[in-house]
Parts: structure tokens; sequence; C-alpha cells
């Protein structure tokens, strides 16, 4: 095999792992109706992936091939179990393993895998934290340090809630079915959480070459369109708040990097880049937010807004922002909100001003492992002339950071400040 060939393969299988492994995931808890066995057999999948397609080439349809693959192994797994036949047979029987191999949905079922699979997830049985966990492993794909990230935990501590988590369905005997109608308001709280953190992940990856991850930001917002269309009018107001603020902080995709994939922050980005067309979209559906109960993804979306009306940076109206803020502290009480509203605090009044709620928020050791706190009080240092504590500052950012986009950029901030 050339070396050109087995890069093309390994290619598309990573490829097909980073934008489909929720929806084979999905597709084989529908299918098999078992957790673990989906998981494992989707992983044994893309195993055989990787040994057969060197020789058979690319399969026309790759995930069609690993959904197959899986389907097999997983139909292979359950024989394998205690009471061979019998359960097979019961498998069968209750409809567990289809004779067809795309099922004949009821016109009262949640029409996307991906979505029936997410509100499987979020079962009230299980702790919001383990919903979310769980979720955005088995449908974002994300790896355990990238959900601990979201978490503020170490990988350890998530890979521990993770086991917890499945050890509970397995024990509870949770079933994976679609929920009623009925269950579905109980569960969006978590659903919206869960696909918010999937679009966070994208919007600002954990780890890897690029500070942006679109497929993820993409599927959070289709998720977030399909939750609305399946609430319709009854739609909570936080439905429509999310949907706004990931088209809002999406629209600004393409200007957030230069041409080399270097960083460009938020003041000095070209509006022109900023895709219109989503702003559009959100402005009306923040109106809808602040119809109903305004919770913190309508606050956030507000925020997001008042960046996107300005048509320079020094027209953005950063009091406006605070007061945003100050709002969101109370609904949605966080360091992190309290971090961003220091920063806002620093724009509106001046960086001594900000700097003096981050050194609080910093003494407190809540974020001490956050690198942007660090890369926050780094930038307001070097904003008031202490270049030597902005070095300081930068440094200990810079040993928390695991984004290498990122990582350059502070590299390249440290030595303007040294």
């Amino acid at each position: 095999m050339s070396p050109d060939t087995k890069l093309a393969v390994d290619h598309a299988i990573e490829s097909v792992y980073r934008t489909d492994w929720g929806l084979i995931v999905a597709t084989l808890i529908r299918l098999v109706g078992d957790f673990d066995i989906a998981e494992e057999s989707s992983q044994e999948a893309f195993t055989a992936a990787v040994d057969q397609w060197p020789e058979s080439g690319v399969p026309e349809f790759p995930r069609a091939w690993i959904i197959q693959t899986a389907r097999f192994k997983a139909i292979d797994r359950i024989r394998r179990q205690a009471k061979f036949n019998e359960k097979v047979e019961e498998q069968i029987a209750s409809g567990l393993i289809p004779i067809s191999e795309e099922p004949n949905y009821d016109i009262t079922e949640i029409p996307d895998d991906r979505l029936r699979l997410i509100f499987t997830c979020c079962h009230p049985a299980l702790s919001l934290e383990a919903q979310i966990a769980l979720t955005l492993r088995m449908l974002g794909g994300l790896e355990t340090d990238e959900i601990a990230r979201a978490f503020l935990i170490s990988p350890t501590t998530m890979a521990q809630r993770l086991v917890r988590a499945k050890r509970k369905i397995r024990d509870a005997k949770i079933p994976y079915k679609v929920p009623d109608a009925s269950d579905l308001p109980e569960r969006i709280d978590a659903v919206l959480t869960v696909i918010y953190l999937i679009f966070n992940e994208g919007y600002a990856a954990t780890s890897g070459e690029t500070i942006v991850r679109a497929d993820l930001c993409a599927e959070a917002i289709r998720l977030g369109r399909l939750v609305k269309d399946l609430m319709g009018p009854e739609s909570p107001a936080e439905v429509a708040g999310l949907l706004a603020l990931m088209l809002l902080h999406d629209s600004r995709r393409e200007a957030r990097v230069d041409q080399d994939g270097e960083i460009v922050l938020l003041e000095d980005q070209d509006r022109q880049l900023w895709n219109q067309e989503q702003i559009a979209e959100a402005l009306p559906l923040i109106e809808e937010a602040f119809r109903g109960e305004v919770g913190a993804f309508a606050l956030q979306a507000a925020i997001a807004a008042e960046h996107c009306k300005a048509a320079r940076t020094e027209d953005t109206n950063w009091h406006e922002i605070v007061r945003f803020y100050d709002l969101l502290e109370q609904v949605q009480p966080s360091p992190i909100v309290s971090l961003n509203r220091a920063v806002a605090v620093a724009m509106a009044e001046g960086p001594q001003a900000g700097l003096s709620l981050i050194d609080a928020l910093n003494g407190a050791d809540e974020l001490d492992d956050y690198h942007l706190l660090h890369a926050a009080r780094a930038d307001l240092l070097r904003r008031v002339g202490d270049f030597q504590k902005a070095a300081l500052s930068y440094g200990r950012a810079l040993e928390l950071v695991k984004n290498e986009s990122e990582r350059r950029f502070l590299e390249k901030r440290l030595r303007e400040v040294q």
C-alpha cells in the first residue's frame, strides 16, 4: 500500500469518526437497544475499517458501511451473551433488531436519531451532570478530556463520572426509547445544555491545531433548530435564546482566524466577514426569547447581539453588555460569568476596574486552572503597562492551554510584553 493510499484511508476514517460518530452510535442504540453494545460495536466497526479499507478501498458510503458492520457485530455480541438463541429471539421479537434497515417512523416520533438519543440520555433518573456528560460522549463524539474541560474538572474525574452513568443505566434498567410528548418539557433544560456544550466545544476547541471545529458548531445549530421545530408553538423561550446565541457566535467564524489560521481578537476582526444572514435570523429569536421567562441563553444571546449590532468596535455599547452580565449573574451565577463580566467592565470603565474584579476571582482559586482567566488578566496588565506581571500571567496561561492555535497567540503576546 502506497503512503498516499494510507493517508487517504486514514483521512476517510478520521473524517467519518469526527462527523458521524454520534449518528452511528444513535442508530445502533435504536437498532439493538443497548448502550454498551452500541458503543463497543461501533468502535469494533471502525477497527474493522482500519484493517479492511486499505485493501478493499474506501466504500462509496463510508458511514453506511460502518453502521452495517457495527450492526452485524452487535448481533454477534448478543448471540455470545448468556442464553444465546433465547436472547436473540427475545430481541428480535421485541423489535430491537428489526428486519428492515430503516425504521418506519410513526408521525408522533422524534424524526431524528441523534435528537431522540439526546432526550433519551437526559433521563430524570440520572443527575444533570451525568446526562450532559453522557450525551456529549455519545452524540458529540467528544473525548473525555474535552468533556472534562466543559465541566472544569480533571479528565480522571470525568472518566469516573461516565462509568457511573453507564452503571446507573444498567442497574436501573433505564430504557432507551423515544420519550412521550408529555415527558419532553421536564428534560428540555438538560437537552439545551447538551446542545450548547457541543457548540461550545466546536466554537473553542479544547485541543488540536485549530480553534474552531465547524462540524460541531453546525451539528449543534442543526439540533437547536430541530428542538425548536419539535416543541412547536409551546417551545420554551430558552430554545429560541439558545438558537440565537449559537447563530450569532457562529456568524463570526470566518473572521476569527486569519489566512494562516492564527486567532484574531473580536476587536480586530473584519466585520465584513460576519455572516449577516445568520445575524438577521438570530435577532428576531432574541425578541422571542425575551417575551417569555428570560433565561441564561437569552441573556448571552443579547450580549452577543450588542457586538453584532456595532458597525465598528468603538461603537460597541459596553455599558449595556455589563447590564446584561449583571442580570446573567443573577440568573446563572458562576465564576466564568463573573470573569466575562469583569472583562466587559474593563472595556466599559477601564482596564484597572476589570483587573480588580479578576484579581478577586483569581484569589478565590475557583478558576486557577482555567487558562482564560490568566490570559484575560495578562491582557489587562498589558493594557495598564505592567509588563512584568503580564508576562507571568501569560506564562501561567501557557502552562494550562491545550489548543495549539491559542498557544501560538499567547506565545506571541508573551513575546510582546517581554
